[in-house]
């Protein structure tokens, strides 16, 4: 009788450990640990990111979400003035738009994409130089703008203070606004997620 090739429990638990050590081994922290941080460095200064949009406000939207990330890890305390900071983060909004996706047979937008590309820098301001950038961090949500359209079992619908039951009784107009700014708000707290982790890990 010929003994089974398929690999035994004992083995796959052997190549995990070796695949978690070597992806530790290699600069992959999950966790956004902060690693790549200067070790000394314990505040820092979020300057106004520059605006390369057509979006009015889009950058000093953005620049909350931000703040907001980079305090809830505790790594780095905010301060309000570059005088008072370790480090400082700058940057741009480089891309913002939102373009429909999806559409019903009259040839009506039902769904539209938002998405946002930014631009940053950390520099370390008592060695006066730059320790990270990046040219390319972005994030995007899909948003529909009719009831029909709308699935109420998605992340974006469930942090609404909306029902299922409400979006039914909703104009194309109401839910255009309510599921564009849920969207919006998702896409911008991931976009901070993003830069904060690239940033923390210096990828």
């Amino acid at each position: 009788m010929r003994k089974s090739r398929s690999p035994r429990p004992s083995s796959l638990l052997g190549f995990a450990v070796v695949a978690g050590l070597l992806f530790s081994g290699c600069g992959y922290h999950f966790a956004s640990s902060g690693d790549a941080l200067p070790q000394s460095a314990e505040t820092i200064y979020v300057s106004r990111f520059g605006n390369n949009t057509r979006v009015t406000g889009i950058n000093d939207e953005l620049m909350r979400y931000i703040k907001d990330e980079i305090a809830m890890h505790r790594r780095l305390k905010v301060v309000d003035s570059p005088d008072a900071a370790d480090l400082e983060l700058s940057g741009d909004v480089r891309f913002a738009v939102q373009t429909p996706i999806n559409f019903n047979s009259a040839l009506e937008p039902t769904q539209y994409n938002q998405s946002m590309v930014v631009s940053a820098t950390l520099r370390d301001m008592h060695a006066k130089k730059t320790i990270w950038s990046t040219h390319n961090v972005s994030a995007g949500e899909h948003a529909p703008v009719v009831p029909q359209s709308t699935v109420v079992t998605t992340p974006t619908f469930l942090q609404q203070n909306l029902r299922s039951s409400d979006i039914a009784g909703l104009t194309d107009i109401q839910t255009a606004q309510a599921e564009t700014s849920a969207a919006r708000d998702v896409m911008m707290q991931r976009l901070a997620q993003n830069l904060y982790s690239e940033m923390a890990e210096g990828f």
